[in-house]
């Protein structure tokens, strides 16, 4: 059996991980409180926003931990189509959950339903990230810290949708964000924990793409993005305050008539 590294770099990854997760989760939660604030293509727009950020931030998270995976006696290369349908089912699966939630009439049963279509996301996004994994050996998994790192991630996308639908001052948003980080961060931890690798010898070279050469570069664009949106998204104004500039606007306007 190969001897596996979760942190290849001490605790950098785990950190870095981390903070992205809790971004995205946080950006995530601003865009659907805005989006529950309104309607029409306004609502669609942020809930799009929404699903995009959420799901960057968790594949981001995903993969800034890989840069820290190891395992001994082999090198490690990812397969660059299953990489990019993880981020797209990610997107994607996190949309429908976030869509569920803003559009739902029934706001338990939204909430059911957005948090475990979220939930399988997350956990389909971290499972189709780990099948594009190439090394040499095979890779098993435990299947009972599996299921855990599923449920785990159920709870999580759940929590986070109720904090949508139930918080909405920017402190409380942030506290859930952090919240919702450690956990998205727990199920990857807890999913990893269930691999073992029997290494076998090396032959041919590995296909795929070294983490430098794909991984890296995407997960910096992608935190660029993330932070270049929550920097858009705190300038700009929310629902009350276009409401409030209107109506101090008013008096100005009759008085000039």
């Amino acid at each position: 059996m190969g001897h596996l590294d979760h942190a290849t770099f001490g605790w950098l990854t785990p950190v870095l991980s981390y903070a992205m997760a809790s971004i995205g989760a946080a950006l995530g939660l601003r865009c659907t409180v805005r989006a529950l604030g309104t309607t029409g293509k306004s609502r669609r727009n942020w809930l799009i926003t929404a699903a995009s950020a959420i799901g960057s931030g968790i594949w981001t998270m995903h993969f800034v931990a890989m840069l820290g995976f190891g395992v001994t006696g082999t090198e490690i290369r990812y397969n660059v189509p299953l990489t990019i349908l993880s981020l797209m089912v990610a997107m994607v699966v996190v949309g429908a959950g976030v869509f569920a939630v803003g559009y739902g009439r029934d706001r338990g049963r939204a909430l059911a339903l957005g948090g475990l279509t979220t939930g399988l996301g997350v956990a389909s996004m971290h499972y189709l990230g780990m099948a594009a994994l190439r090394l040499h050996g095979d890779v098993r998994y435990d299947p009972v810290l599996v299921g855990l790192s599923v449920v785990i991630a159920v709870v999580a996308a759940t929590a986070a949708l109720w904090a949508a639908l139930n918080i909405k001052s920017p402190l409380a948003v942030a506290v859930a964000s952090l919240v919702m980080g450690g956990a998205v961060t727990s199920m990857h931890y807890t999913g990893m924990l269930a691999v073992s690798v029997r290494v076998t010898e090396a032959g041919a070279s590995l296909p795929g793409a070294t983490t430098m050469q794909f991984i890296f570069p995407l997960a910096v664009g992608l935190g660029s993005y993330l932070f270049l949106t929550s920097a858009f998204v705190a300038l700009s104004p929310t629902a009350g305050e276009r409401q409030a500039s209107v109506s101090a606007q008013l008096p100005v306007e009759g008085a000039a008539q």
